[in-house]
């Protein structure tokens, strides 16, 4: 079993910069109404770009061992957030979109099974705590 590790630095009120075993920095902040500055994205829009991430690169990946050629690749995510406190994800759409010419329907399902049943952590992680769906779209090119 491998260790990660991660650090976070206060910058001011709650702006915050942190990075992990990359080595990069990135910056986190909130609003002004809540003692931020605006500066940074959210802590909790980080986990959906994570989610992008890593579930795009997934597919990518797969893709190009089938020799699937992509001249545009896309995630979308959207969320439901609980209105009461701690305000978690309860429900995630990723859309994938896909823009090439003759794509094959099939090897662009499988990408995507693979990554979320298989391959993509973060979805396997958050999928405990909020329901998970996705949906792709093709555009010919």
């Amino acid at each position: 079993m491998s260790t990660k590790t991660a650090y976070v630095k206060q910058i001011n009120g709650i702006t915050f910069a942190g990075k992990s075993d990359s080595n990069h920095w990135i910056t986190m902040d909130g609003p002004e109404d809540f003692g931020g500055s605006n500066a940074g994205t959210r802590p909790k829009e980080l986990l959906l770009i994570g989610l992008g991430g890593c579930t795009a690169s997934d597919v990518v990946v797969i893709l190009k061992k089938k020799k699937v050629v992509l001249d545009n690749f896309e995630v979308k995510i959207t969320s439901e957030v609980a209105d009461e406190h701690p305000q978690v994800f309860t429900k995630i759409h990723v859309e994938f979109i896909f823009q090439g010419k003759n794509l094959p329907i099939k090897d662009i399902e499988r990408a995507i099974e693979l990554s979320q049943t298989k391959y993509c952590s973060v979805t396997k992680m958050l999928e405990k705590a909020a329901e998970i769906t996705h949906s792709y779209q093709i555009i010919e090119a």
